[in-house]
């Protein structure tokens, strides 16, 4: 199921106005490789309330100075990082997982001791 930020919703007219830019400029950013909206079976454009984030993002840098060569390297070091950041959250989870069946097992290993102790001392009475 995709998630709302990235359910295509506006047409190219539409997400051009709420970018702030020219609908060719989406077209050049799509070229580009720094948007890529989804396609309808008739071809058009729709763009994702993610998208639409991008495209600040793209205008924020752009304004800033920084080319569409810049852009899209910053771009692509984010991606990396939310990557890595996912990795990060995976590799918890399994620390603690992994923890958890620790203490498990230290706790199996603590009864199977106690009960062993107290076999062994039942034996033992006369």
């Amino acid at each position: 199921m995709v998630d709302d930020r990235n359910r295509p919703l506006y047409m190219i007219g539409v997400a051009a106005e709420l970018a702030g830019v020219h609908p060719q400029t989406l077209r050049i950013y799509e070229q580009k490789g720094l948007v890529s909206p989804q396609r309808t079976s008739g071809n058009t454009r729709m763009y994702s309330q993610a998208d639409i984030e991008r495209l600040a993002l793209i205008n924020e840098l752009t304004s800033e100075g920084i080319n569409l060569a810049g852009v899209i390297r910053i771009l692509d070091l984010q991606g990396r990082l939310e990557e890595r950041d996912g990795e990060l959250d995976d590799l918890h989870k399994r620390v603690r997982r992994l923890a958890d069946r620790v203490h498990e097992l230290e706790t199996r290993a603590q009864v199977t001791a106690l009960v062993t102790r107290g076999t062994t001392a039942i034996r033992r009475l006369p």
